[in-house]
């Protein structure tokens, strides 16, 4: 793969040469986000690259990847629960406004965040939190990326 990985993540990981992912699943990739302002933020991105949407599947291959996302939003819940005694939950959504290709965003909730945003969904956060450098991903986000790692791990050594 020449340039910026960015440009085809579904490509670049089945390079791997993605450096955002965390684990080949079953359907797809799990992918820590870019972005850390919820640390934990994770993404499944299918394999497909020319798949759009869910329905653009096979039966068997839509319940795979909604499997994979199951076990993602599992691992993100564990990893985060035990590093952050304040997490509350994690919100699952399939969305596909924005970039063309499927993937569904596992976001991680916190006790600390604003009250005003805390019971709102995500997108809701000011830009800024999108865009600050303080919150992008960094190699001080290993220890989280091994949590998520290693729950993933678990999880599919128990199915």
């Amino acid at each position: 793969m020449t340039g910026d990985w960015r440009m085809d993540r579904i490509g670049a990981a089945l390079q791997g040469e993605n450096p955002t992912v965390l684990r080949r699943l079953e359907a797809g990739f799990a992918v820590i986000g870019d972005v850390q302002f919820l640390p934990g933020y994770s993404v499944l991105l299918v394999d497909e690259p020319r798949v759009q949407r869910l329905s653009d599947l096979p039966k068997a291959k839509r319940l795979a990847f909604l499997s994979d996302m199951d076990q993602l939003g599992e691992a993100v819940e564990r990893a985060c629960r035990r590093l952050d005694p304040d997490f509350r939950r994690v919100n699952l959504e399939i969305l596909g406004n924005t970039d063309p290709f499927l993937h569904a965003h596992v976001w991680p909730r916190f006790e600390w965040e604003p009250t005003e945003l805390v019971g709102k969904p995500v997108w809701l956060y000011p830009h800024e939190r999108w865009s600050d450098e303080r919150f992008r991903l960094t190699p001080q986000h290993d220890p989280l990326r091994d949590a998520i790692s290693s729950e993933l791990d678990r999880l599919r050594s128990t199915v």
